[in-house]
């Protein structure tokens, strides 16, 4: 049995969740952070000294990291369709995922943190919107990706691109900010609202 520590508010660990539910996977979620146990303590220190969610725990491996674990999964449970196995599919996958977790949350960052968690560290208004600036900026790079596709992140299929891809998109949406018109992310997101896992872990009203 895999064991998840963390809790389902945070957009990392419901990475992990989702790619739970497409590969059928049974778990036990441990909650950690939030309003549950710190992070800070000791034994969760142990397992992950960032004192971040999500960990994972897979019999005596432990992983840390949202990407690495959901790629973790899907290699070790997966029939190849999340996560291909052949090199230059897998880097198409791979290139969008490290995409997400550098460019894209770079870019959204200040403007999440002041206008959704209204935190007093990301007080600056100004800042705010040139982040939110450059979010829609990014996210206009991935309308014309899915553009190009006509399907997924990565290509035809759906893959772990868009597990991670997907939570960013519905941040996006749910986000107080002024946004362009995206047909090609608008359709994106219909094809992803007809999948069981975005509706129980992405597109559950939470940002």
């Amino acid at each position: 049995m895999l064991t998840i520590l963390g809790h389902a508010v945070s957009i990392n660990v419901r990475k992990v969740l989702w790619t739970c539910a497409e590969l059928d996977l049974e778990y036990t979620l441990d909650a950690w952070g939030g309003t549950s146990r710190s992070t800070s303590s000791p034994s969760f220190l142990a397992l992950n000294p960032n004192a971040t969610v999500p960990v994972l725990r897979d019999g005596d491996l432990v992983l840390w990291e949202s990407n690495t674990i959901c790629r973790y999964l899907a290699a070790r449970y997966g029939d190849g369709a999340l996560l291909p196995t052949a090199p230059g599919p897998r880097a198409q996958v791979e290139q969008w995922m490290d995409w997400q977790a550098t460019d894209l949350n770079s870019a959204w960052r200040y403007a999440f943190m002041h206008l959704v968690r209204r935190n007093p560290a990301f007080s600056d208004a100004a800042a705010a919107e040139a982040s939110a600036q450059e979010w829609n900026r990014r996210m206009t790079i991935l309308d014309g990706q899915l553009a190009h596709t006509g399907a997924y992140v990565a290509g035809a299929e759906f893959s772990l691109a868009d597990i991670v891809i997907g939570l960013s998109v519905n941040r996006w949406l749910l986000s107080p900010i002024a946004r362009p018109e995206l047909a090609a992310v608008a359709a994106y997101h219909e094809r992803l609202l007809q999948r069981p896992g975005y509706a129980a872990h992405g597109a559950n009203g939470l940002p």
